[in-house]
């Protein structure tokens, strides 16, 4: 039996090496390489692109767009790992745990789109409440998350890898600092489109001082709801939604053991793995709650989740590799 040939198109990236290595070694599957001098050949490129049976996009997105229009074999099938295309019409989000029969839409699309890192976590959250009726769909909603510097590209992980290795002079680097003050970060509009919200999220992003893993943080006010639900309503909620997916994992309600001395939600804990685990803290008495998601954003986030999705396109056990 031919094996499904696989071209990685950015693979000298952080998600392409990620994904390379995860695939690397796999008896199922070949991957074919571009040369590094070749990279930039649209003509080379378009050549392997249109020989392969899955081209993954680990690009830019003006890159990545430019790399679909390279397509002329109809066969071929793309996933974008760029946010190019994860809301454009004729794509699949590759998120597979978003609803059911969303695994049916990537096994059958020639076209699917890798979700954003924060958006996995925030859907994760919000979506199932929303799917349940347990918060209106124009109830407003802030996300306050955190990542690693590797989520900033190579740019961000040269600067934050060069002062580690000095750790010296003048110049320091904060432990902590938001960014997106602009408002309409790149991520906001995917988040709005499949969670079911009647409007955007205002959404503050923060990069921290380590490599990789992140948090996503949504806080519910919940008091001027006619009928709060309770926090454990909540919690069976997003529970019952994700029984028995085995990379989206819910913590159970009011068990602290997933916490760094019962008390510390640290944003590293799941590094290495394709899961996401989701956290529901609540207090009814003053009709608050707090749902977070944990995750690797090279992980979930990225590499894992293209991996994933690969597996689903190609009909293979979705765990291969994970």
């Amino acid at each position: 039996m031919t094996k499904p040939k696989i071209f990685i198109d950015g693979e000298s990236g952080t998600t392409g090496l990620q994904i390379h290595s995860r695939l690397y070694g796999r008896d199922d599957i070949e991957i074919v390489s571009i040369e590094a001098s070749k990279r930039k050949d649209a003509t080379e490129r378009a050549k392997l692109i249109n020989a392969v049976d899955v081209v993954i996009l680990c690009l830019p997105d003006d890159a990545a767009r430019e790399a679909v229009s390279l397509v002329s074999n109809s066969p071929v099938k793309i996933l974008d790992a760029s946010s190019a295309h994860r809301t454009a019409k004729g794509w699949a989000y590759g998120f597979p745990e978003l609803n059911r029969g969303q695994r049916e839409k990537i096994a059958s699309a020639q076209f699917v789109s890798n979700p954003g890192c924060y958006p996995t976590g925030f859907l994760a959250c919000v979506r199932p409440l929303i799917v349940e009726d347990l918060l209106p769909r124009d109830f407003p909603i802030t996300i306050n998350a955190v990542s690693g510097y590797s989520g900033g590209g190579k740019s961000l992980i040269q600067k934050y890898d060069t002062f580690h290795e000095q750790q010296a002079g003048v110049t320091s680097l904060s432990p902590y600092s938001i960014y997106g003050l602009q408002f309409g970060h790149k991520h906001v509009k995917e988040m709005h489109e499949y969670s079911g919200l009647a409007s955007p999220p205002l959404f503050v992003p923060a990069v921290g001082d380590f490599e990789q893993g992140m948090v996503v943080q949504v806080p519910l006010v919940l008091g001027n709801l006619p009928q709060p639900p309770s926090g454990e309503m909540l919690h069976k909620a997003i529970a019952n939604y994700f029984q028995g997916e085995k990379f989206v994992q819910v913590a159970p309600w009011r068990d602290s053991s997933t916490l760094r001395d019962g008390i510390f939600l640290e944003a590293i804990a799941v590094n290495g793995t394709n899961i996401v685990q989701v956290f529901v803290f609540a207090n009814d008495t003053t009709k608050e709650a707090l749902l977070v998601a944990r995750l690797d954003n090279l992980g979930k986030g990225a590499s894992g989740a293209a991996v994933q999705n690969l597996n689903i396109m190609l009909g293979l056990p979705e765990d291969l590799g994970l």
